[in-house]
């Protein structure tokens, strides 16, 4: 069911052009065209317990979206694209992935510096603190716009 879950969740990335599919025991659980990690933000709020054993979807994983997956206790994720940080946080947390590119990191939007949660993130190696962590800045940066 694992790997189903897996396939489904990349199969539904692609084809509804998402940002972030989640499956488990076949079915859909969370779907977003959000970009950045505010769509896993607000999957982990809704869902939470419900992650556990789920299966991920991502266009894009790094060291941060790598930390939410290992603090859900995701079992598998696919990246469009994923960063050697990434993979090392998931490796250590014994998640299991796929991808299609690898990079050395991911950039900013503008593609001028690292990613700004990926340097958050940076320094932290447990996956609560980083959750914490961004779910703080993330919130905070919501309530001012």
């Amino acid at each position: 069911m694992k790997m189903q879950d897996l396939q489904l969740a990349k199969l539904r990335l692609k084809e509804e052009n998402l940002n972030l599919v989640i499956a488990k025991k076949g079915h859909i659980i969370f779907e977003t065209k959000s970009h950045g990690i505010v769509g896993f933000l607000k999957a982990i709020e809704k869902l939470s317990k419900e992650l556990l054993g789920s299966s991920v979807a991502d266009r894009i994983v790094g060291r941060a979206a790598a930390m939410l997956c290992a603090y859900s206790r995701v079992v598998s994720v696919f990246a469009v694209t994923i960063s050697e940080e990434g993979i090392k946080v998931l490796e250590d947390n014994n998640v299991f992935y796929q991808f299609e590119k690898r990079v050395p990191n991911i950039l900013n939007n503008k593609r001028t510096d690292v990613c700004p949660f990926e340097k958050i993130t940076a320094n932290l190696s447990s996956p609560k603190e980083a959750y914490k962590k961004l779910k703080s800045l993330v919130g905070f940066s919501h309530q001012n716009q």
